[in-house]
């Protein structure tokens, strides 16, 4: 496995591979990794003669009082995790590398970057959406894999490669969980132990909303359920919404593919997940 800081090194590397006829796989991350992001890239060796890694945390995407200074680093770690996986390089930037110091560019989705995550933290998808038009424009991948677990920023991403034209075709991977359902998650590492117990309640309560709409309940006595649940429980929820899963507007007693997005804090720790389904 080979490990470079630059993007020249970066592009070097990966445009041999290129023109030896080889498909390039993706995978960005912050870093801090668990079995999610392990998932992503043994996904990414079924679909690609060769497997790139990021580990960047982006501090565009963190807002004023948000944990960029603190977010866990884990470098060594994650590189030897990287190598066991079998991937074939790791792009490990620095800020500088990544952005000009008098950078006046950032790459915004309209729409789907105000609402739910978006709303609660102003500007986080367009650090998202820039720093990963950046990322593409630095490896130049055949495809990307991102975990459905952040379904808002999956949206955001497909939106974006999908109207700047970006050649890069995305591949969302199921979210990987712990026994008792709760999302893996860098931010988990946040959580006490009692939290821990507590924060699977967040996917018990997707599941039971689910079954509620299968069962043709009215969705605004689904969300207040919900709501009720998750209060209970000792979580202060940001949202809880029933929605198509191809657009994130709301849904209606019309619509088929939906999925069901929660944000809500334990503690400091806010949490984020989803359920994605079809009704007939």
């Amino acid at each position: 496995m080979q490990i470079v800081s630059t993007a020249s090194e970066c592009r070097s590397i990966i445009k041999t591979w290129q023109l030896a006829g080889e498909r390039v796989a993706f995978v960005p991350t912050m870093g801090n990794l668990h079995d999610g992001h392990i998932k992503l890239v043994t996904e990414a060796q079924k679909q690609a003669e060769r497997v790139v890694v990021s580990i960047f945390v982006n501090p565009t995407q963190f807002g004023p009082g948000e944990d960029f200074d603190s977010y866990p680093r884990t470098e060594a770690a994650d590189q030897a995790k990287l190598a066991a996986a079998g991937a074939n390089l790791v792009f490990l930037p620095a800020v500088s590398e990544v952005y000009a110091s008098n950078a006046k560019t950032t790459v915004s989705v309209n729409g789907l970057s105000t609402v739910y995550c978006g709303a609660a933290r102003p500007g986080h998808f367009d650090g998202v959406a820039t720093v990963v038009c950046k990322l593409f424009n630095i490896v130049q991948p055949d495809l990307a894999l991102f975990g459905r677990k952040d379904f808002q920023q999956l949206a955001v991403i497909r939106t974006m490669v999908r109207d700047l034209n970006i050649p890069v075709d995305i591949i969302g991977v199921d979210t990987v969980r712990e026994a008792s359902g709760l999302a893996m998650s860098s931010r988990n590492g946040y959580l006490s132990a009692q939290e821990k117990q507590t924060a699977a309640q967040l996917y018990q309560t997707l599941c039971q909303a689910r079954d509620a709409v299968l069962a043709k309940q009215s969705f605004p006595d689904i969300d207040q359920q919900a709501l009720n649940s998750l209060k209970a429980a000792g979580f202060v929820p940001d949202y809880f919404v029933i929605c198509r899963s191809d657009d994130l507007a709301k849904a209606n007693s019309e619509d088929t593919e939906l999925v069901i997005l929660v944000a809500a804090r334990l503690g400091k720790t806010r949490l984020i997940d989803n359920i994605a389904f079809s009704r007939s």
